[in-house]
């Protein structure tokens, strides 16, 4: 860790952003896991302010990176829940400081960024890892113990959506991002399903994509297909639109012994969202009527969904700050996505 600390003592951890990323996601995992102790959490917004105040009652809110890093000293961990454009600057000045950093995705904005906070990372000896948190969906979870069990046979093609209805946007950065700053469906759930693929099938041989803008005011694409073919002969078709007036399968998986299907999205975000703790019983379980099938046309079986486990990133980089266990996301891997992604930009 950046500063000394016994090893059971929890890691001290500052979160900066409380919007959807912060609030929904970082703070809840965080505050519920013995490992960590919820320290700081930045946030400029009055409102969001108060919030974090009502609902983290030990943690000090401070309204900039820079208050933050004035407490340095009194830190172990800085998770960046923040627009993608700041991620190069805060991280590397948390690694200057001698911080471990977390990074939402996108990582960061161009794979050269990445590439230089691999690097500072790698000379200052602190850890740097990526919040690829759809590893931890109950349904990829699901689909992996599938594959490596060799239920579906020698897998040919895979399929995979996040499609959503929300023609009014998102209703944060992600409206007004432009492509230069991180923005468009691409950079931002891309990100997720390129990763989930690689994660699957593994390395990429070739890859080509098509984006479309259907009204953002700065360019980024609002609407996205990404075709990969993996050196495992796999060929994955990803989708990504915020505008589907009707969505298509979450997955659909097609192998020479049967195939698998699983309609609509893993729940642990809008139960994160609803104030569930990850530590309810019924956090991550998935019920019987959202299962995947799989099987041939006719003769399918509902397949009972792993748990969620967006805990298990957290547990995991606990682990591995007292040198016990591997990153949970090596930040290489999400280097490779977004070289990925740029390839695309680039010939769109």
């Amino acid at each position: 860790m950046g500063n000394t600390a016994a090893a059971a003592a929890p890691i001290r951890t500052a979160v900066v952003g409380f919007g959807i990323s912060g609030s929904v996601f970082h703070a809840p995992l965080i505050e519920a896991d013995p490992g960590y102790s919820l320290d700081v959490i930045v946030t400029a917004d009055p409102e969001r302010a108060a919030e974090a105040t009502r609902r983290y009652p030990k943690a000090r809110i401070v309204p900039t990176a820079e208050a933050m890093f004035i407490l340095a000293a009194d830190l172990d961990l800085i998770v960046l829940g923040t627009p993608p454009l700041t991620h190069f600057d805060l991280a590397a000045t948390a690694i200057a400081h001698g911080l471990p950093v977390v990074v939402d995705k996108p990582f960061v904005t161009t794979s050269a960024e990445g590439q230089s906070l691999i690097s500072q990372a790698s000379d200052a000896g602190v850890h740097l890892t990526v919040f690829q948190n759809r590893r931890w969906d109950a349904d990829f979870l699901t689909l992996r113990k599938l594959v490596r069990e060799g239920a579906l046979g020698e897998i040919r093609t895979f399929e995979s959506r996040f499609e959503w209805w929300r023609p009014e946007g998102f209703g944060n950065w992600r409206d007004t991002a432009a492509l230069t700053d991180g923005g468009g469906i691409l950079h931002d759930l891309g990100a997720h399903l390129i990763d989930q693929a690689i994660q699957l099938f593994g390395p990429v041989q070739d890859s080509y994509g098509e984006t479309a803008n259907h009204g953002h005011p700065e360019g980024a694409d609002t609407e996205a297909f990404v075709s990969l073919f993996h050196e495992s002969g796999v060929r994955s078709r990803l989708w990504m639109n915020g505008m589907a007036a009707q969505v298509g399968p979450r997955f659909h998986v097609l192998g020479s012994k049967a195939g698998y299907t699983k309609w609509g999205l893993d729940s642990q975000e809008p139960a994160l969202a609803a104030g569930l703790k990850p530590s309810d019983p019924a956090y991550g379980v998935e019920p019987q009527d959202s299962w995947g099938a799989l099987g041939s046309d006719g003769s399918t079986t509902p397949v009972p969904a792993q748990r969620g486990n967006y805990p298990g990133f957290y547990r995991q980089l606990a682990e591995a700050t007292h040198g016990r266990e591997e990153l949970p996301v090596k930040p290489f891997e999400s280097l490779e996505v977004l070289s990925i992604i740029e390839k695309i930009h680039a010939l769109a």
